[in-house]
């Protein structure tokens, strides 16, 4: 990718985004207006993470959760101002990038393993050489 264009988007990117991969189980806080007026609540959106796409400034992640017996699934753009945080609340071992299959799958059958992986800190990811 061109120098430049790299450099913008690192600028827009945010810094405080951490290290989570698909079958990580995350809490995403979330930003709602309320009807009415400027009045502006947090919301947070627990669930698994299906799905990570793209690079910088496009890329986005998929949750799902199953509430009230049916599957919710959100689109969250990684840097997108309405994300007040995000939290890794456990890890999760899968062997695939995109889990679809859990769309499918029921109770005790949609659970991931749990493994414990050593957090990076935020923003420390390597630069390619």
């Amino acid at each position: 990718m061109n120098s430049i264009l790299e450099k913008v988007h690192q600028g827009q990117a945010r810094q405080d985004v951490p290290a989570f991969r698909p079958g990580d189980t995350i809490r995403v806080h979330v930003r709602l207006k309320e009807a009415e007026g400027e009045k502006e609540r947090i919301q947070p959106f627990e669930g698994v993470v299906i799905k990570k796409r793209g690079q910088l400034a496009g890329a986005t992640f998929t949750v799902r959760r199953v509430s009230f017996g049916i599957g919710v699934e959100r689109i969250f753009p990684v840097n997108s101002p309405m994300i007040s945080s995000i939290e890794i609340l456990q890890q999760g071992r899968v062997r695939r990038a995109k889990l679809y299959y859990l769309r499918g799958l029921k109770g005790k059958a949609a659970r991931i393993k749990r493994v414990e992986r050593k957090l990076e800190p935020v923003g420390a990811a390597e630069p390619k050489a």
